[in-house]
């Protein structure tokens, strides 16, 4: 679980199986031709190639079952019980993990075919009862409002789910991917005293001064500096800079002392082919620099993309399932030993 060192890029492309390459290569004209130069975004093109799955409350081939439930008119979080649970009384002594997709604040919903899958990979793994928030998508829906979603969801899985838990559980963590990742920290940043540890999976974190790997991989999957220009204009507030504290986060953490002496015990994971790197691992310099937070993991995947852990198949996605449920319960039992 400790830190490597980073890896130089040894070949000019990440190594791939040809069905994940040809995957992300029509994910990647899919989301371009999505973005309008007006700043919307054809959904309806979209929802052509998301391939969105139903709730499944009959454990699959895993033991994990799922529903969805609903924290307001305009908020759902989908749950993920695996076998655990119902050996567990419902899940009453496991861990719950409150979990944000990515999609660059755009893209994607709890019901994307691969974020269930992922999830369903988590709770059975951890095991953890993992919950998935349909956070409100930009540009409909600017900053703050995934923010507030995430905060609302989190206290609601806090105060016990309603009813979906059978009490309040005593091990929350949050994690999120890329734009997901990115809400977890600012969710956590909210209520830091209420969670046990934060997973932030390549964090999409950005600045106006180009990072010497987002020139190096601007070429690479999902590094393309047009597209990610676009998603932050459409998030952010109208007027706003990249430096602004929701995306330059590491600037945010290293101007706020208050914020950072309280952060919670963090693992980033970052990969070698993905253009945020140099971000993320600012992120956790900022973090350990702050002397905040107990513990910051970096856990480093040379050969890994943006958003690797969507094939299941990698050999990098294994591992960041070990990884992650390393990170957890060993989390879980300090929290339970304090």
């Amino acid at each position: 679980m400790a830190a490597m060192a980073a890896a130089a890029v040894p070949s000019d492309r990440p190594p791939l199986p040809w069905r994940a390459r040809l995957l992300v290569g029509a994910v990647s004209v899919l989301h371009s031709a999505s973005l309008r130069r007006d700043g919307t975004v054809n959904r309806f093109l979209l929802s052509l190639f998301d391939r969105v799955v139903p709730p499944n409350p009959a454990p699959d081939a895993a033991g994990v079952a799922s529903s969805d439930h609903a924290v307001s008119d305009d908020l759902r979080v989908r749950m993920f019980f695996p076998g655990a649970a119902a050996r567990d009384g419902g899940g009453d002594h496991l861990p719950v993990v409150v979990y944000f997709h990515g999609g660059g604040f755009v893209f994607h919903s709890v019901a994307s075919a691969q974020f269930d899958a992922l999830c369903r990979r988590f709770a059975s793994a951890i095991p953890a009862v993992v919950a998935s928030v349909d956070f409100r998508l930009a540009p409909e829906h600017r900053f703050p409002a995934p923010y507030d979603d995430g905060e609302a969801a989190l206290r609601w899985v806090l105060a016990g789910a309603g009813g979906a838990l059978p009490s309040p559980p005593a091990t929350v963590f949050v994690a999120g991917d890329s734009a997901g990742g990115n809400v977890a920290h600012h969710v956590v940043a909210r209520t830091p005293s209420s969670v046990s540890g934060l997973i932030a999976l390549q964090p999409f974190f950005a600045g106006e001064t180009p990072t010497a790997s987002e020139q190096r991989l601007r070429d690479a999957p999902f590094g393309s500096p047009e597209r990610i220009s676009w998603l932050w204009r459409a998030f952010l507030p109208p007027g706003a800079t990249r430096d602004h504290e929701a995306a330059n986060v590491p600037a945010a953490l290293r101007r706020d002392a208050e914020r950072r002496r309280a952060f919670p015990p963090t693992m980033v994971c970052v990969g070698g082919w993905d253009a945020h790197q140099d971000r993320q691992r600012d992120y956790a310099n900022a973090l350990r620099a702050a002397g905040g937070a107990e513990e910051v993991v970096v856990a480093e995947f040379p050969d890994a993309i943006h958003a690797f852990y969507i094939f299941d198949d990698l050999a990098d996605s294994k591992r960041l399932l070990t990884e992650v449920t390393a990170f957890v319960n060993r989390r879980r039992a300090a929290a339970a030993a304090s």
